[in-house]
């Protein structure tokens, strides 16, 4: 662990060599069914550390930082969410504890719904919080003219990142980010912002958000032929928040079963950062329904 890495208590910091490159991650728990946490932007796993203790108290909780973002390697610029979810197979082969229950929030949408499409024996169930999919509506997010953000298309753009975001890394996340979102203070600390912004402000801390949004941009027709080829066999939850139905909309069209629709009202997009305990209440209780 690094001298200056945040960290709570009852985590192990652990670091695997998959798939051509280094991955950080925590584990908490020693009983039930194995989970995997898998955050967006601007985010790493510290985004889940009020999640991780409420889940830990009854599975194994594995919150991972994927390739180009957190303490993992940084990513290169063939960096995709077809690259990352095989990040996430080869991490799960590491762990040696089965399938697991699968949580992505945000851009990691595509990534997680990868991974249970393409290796539907690594996940029990897939659970995604507020999360699109290109060829799903993801694109309209990075639509200025009808609502969406800027600096989507920024990120996707090659060298950006670095120009732009990677010296100001801090005040882009904790002044800029956060505040456009809505997020309190009470539920994003300046300590939660110092710790974002120790790894995003690192040379190639934006590499992997660049190479997801990337994707997001362009791999709408893949993963349309993805649904249809390979409709998810796992079941489904699909949290929503800020965002309404959009996540479900999402992915009920990669299913063809019924995915279960919760809605969060009164949350923000940042689910797990904002009601750790709601999120907790709802992903214990998907997990036991959906545990063989």
């Amino acid at each position: 662990m690094k001298p200056d890495q945040a960290t709570i208590a009852g985590v192990r910091h652990e670091a695997a060599a998959v798939n051509g490159t280094r991955l950080h991650y925590v584990t908490a728990g020693n009983q039930g069914t194995p989970v995997l946490l898998v955050h967006g932007f601007p985010e790493t796993w510290w985004a889940f550390h009020k999640l991780i203790p409420l889940l830990a108290a009854r599975h194994r909780v594995y919150a991972v930082d994927l390739r180009g973002f957190g303490d993992s390697d940084v990513a290169d610029e063939n960096y995709s969410g077809a690259v990352a979810a095989e990040d996430l197979h080869a991490l799960i082969e590491h762990l040696s504890v089965g399938s697991m229950h699968v949580v992505g929030q945000d851009v990691s949408g595509g990534v997680v719904y990868r991974l249970a499409a393409t290796h539907p024996e690594d996940v029990i169930s897939l659970t995604a919080i507020e999360s699109g999919l290109a060829g799903f509506g993801a694109e309209g997010l990075a639509d200025v003219t009808h609502g969406g953000v800027w600096y989507i298309g920024a990120l996707a753009s090659p060298g950006v990142a670095r120009l732009l975001f990677e010296k100001e890394a801090r005040a882009f996340v904790g002044e800029y980010l956060y505040p456009l979102y809505g997020v309190p203070p009470t539920a994003v600390s300046p300590e939660d912002v110092t710790e974002f912004a120790r790894t995003y402000g690192r040379p190639g801390g934006f590499s992997g958000a660049a190479g997801l949004y990337r994707g997001m941009l362009t791999e709408g027709q893949e993963l349309r032929n993805l649904a249809q080829d390979v409709p998810l066999r796992a079941p489904v939850t699909t949290v929503g928040s800020r965002g309404g139905g959009f996540t479900h909309a999402a992915f009920r069209g990669v299913t063809t079963q019924e995915a279960t629709s919760i809605q969060l009202d009164g949350v923000g997009h940042y689910v797990a950062q904002e009601a750790p305990q709601p999120l907790a209440d709802i992903l214990i209780e998907a997990f036991a329904t959906n545990t063989p």
